[in-house]
This record gives structure tokens, sequence and C-alpha cells, in this order.
């Protein structure tokens, strides 16, 4: 008999004979299907209120299990295996060895809001799936992702300057992910640039690379900022019982 989403059940538990008769009737194949019974008993009960007190993944108790999400899903579309229908049914259900057996895929979420806006419950799928790949990175289960990488590079220099120099946050996320300057589609984009902007306009993304420019009395803002992070930051810890030694040693790698 046909398995809904067999792709989800491990290979291993899955039982074909290649040949089984049954009342003088031939059910061999795929006519012969099994799943191999197991108990449960790796639950993590905390896990859905966990990833629900990170940004983005309030809503996930809504969830009703429709797969609108999956079905909608510009990923999926092009890899199964990606399935955010699927992890916040385990996520709710507290499976977190199961989800962990997708931990490489589930941060190749492109945020194209396509699952959000077929959802019928609002629970912002896109929303979800960011901050488990954020709990999977803060949990020490993955390193850290390229595009965590360059958010927190893009939000960094806003905080510190109220302004982004498009230059300064590639060049340090090129850095930081420990890729090379020397890449070949930056220098045709570079030289693109060099032909077709006005000298004027060169001069000062030039002068923007050494001298970073700052929004004017940006000092107050910075600071209210600052504070604020600094205030989501511990309470994402208490969240998930890290302690300062266990968020300095993953920030570390």
């Amino acid at each position: 008999m046909p398995i809904h989403e067999v792709s989800l059940i491990k290979p291993e538990n899955i039982i074909e004979h290649e040949e089984l008769i049954i009342d003088g009737v031939d059910v061999s194949g795929h006519w012969s299907t099994f799943i191999e019974p197991r108990a449960v008993t790796d639950y993590n009960e905390e896990m859905e209120k966990e990833i629900s007190g990170l940004a983005g993944g309030e809503f996930i108790h809504r969830c009703w299990q429709c797969g609108s999400c999956t079905n909608a899903c510009t990923i999926n579309a092009m890899n199964s295996d990606f399935n955010p229908r699927y992890w916040i049914y385990l996520i709710r259900m507290g499976m977190e060895d199961e989800l962990l057996i997708d931990k490489d895929i589930i941060w190749q979420c492109v945020s194209c809001n396509k699952c959000t806006s077929a959802c019928p419950r609002d629970v912002n799928p896109e929303g979800v799936m960011k901050a488990t790949a954020h709990w999977l990175e803060l949990k020490g289960h993955t390193p850290k992702p390229n595009s965590m990488i360059f958010d927190e590079g893009f939000s960094e220099q806003v905080f510190k300057t109220g302004k982004i120099e498009d230059g300064l946050v590639l060049r340090d996320f090129l850095s930081k992910s420990g890729q090379s300057l020397n890449q070949p589609w930056l220098i045709s984009m570079v030289f693109g640039l060099v032909k077709k902007l006005p000298l004027t306009m060169l001069t000062r993304l030039g002068l923007a690379t050494f001298f970073r420019p700052k929004t004017r009395d940006w000092g107050n803002a910075r600071a209210a900022i600052e504070e604020y992070v600094a205030e989501k930051e511990v309470e994402k810890h208490q969240l998930l019982g890290l302690d300062g030694h266990q968020q300095k040693d993953m920030e570390n790698g």
C-alpha cells in the first residue's frame, strides 16, 4: 500500500517482501510494504517553547498541519526533503532527534515568503524556519550559516553608524565567512561600476571604505539599540538555558 511522505521514513524501517503470497494472492514488492514500529523516547518537551521564544517562531502553535507551506515552498519544489510542515510537526511534538536529521538543510530557506502567504493560520512559516535555524546554531547542533553571518554584519553596521555602506557589508561578510575577496563575479561587478558610475560617486564610494560615515547625532539612538539588543540576548540565553560560558564557547566555534 502507498505510504504518505515515504521520504520521511528511515529506509531501514521500511519492509518489503520480495516474494509474498497471501491466500493465493501475490502481494510481493510494494504491495506488501510495512513500517517497522518503534517507541519514541527522545522527546524534548521544551523545544517548541524555546523556538517560539525566538524571533519568527512566535505563532508556531497555530499550525494545524494543512501542508500549505510545504506545497508553496520554493525550495521544496527543488528538494522534497525541505519540508516546513513536517519540521513544525516535529518541533511541536518535541522530537528533537528526528529534527536533527535535517539540520543541514533547514537553513536553506530563501525567505521568499510564499509559505507565509499561503498559510491560512498566520503561522509565519518563514519566520519559524529562521527561528529553527537560529535555535540549531545556538544549541551547538550546526555552525553559524553564512546567511546569519551576513545578517549580523548588516545589523552591526546599522547599529554602529545608522548607515549602510554596501561595500563594507560585502567585504566584512566575505572575511568573516572565510571567503576570498578575489571573487570573479565581484571583480566583474567592480569593473562594471567603474565604467558606468560618475567619477564623483566613485570617489564617495572609495572614501566610505576608509572613513565610515555616520548619521548625525546617532549616539543616543545607538545606545538605545544596543541596550535593547543586550536585553534580548539575555532573554534568549535564559530561554534556552545557556549561561555566558556556553554562549561564548559556541560563538568561538
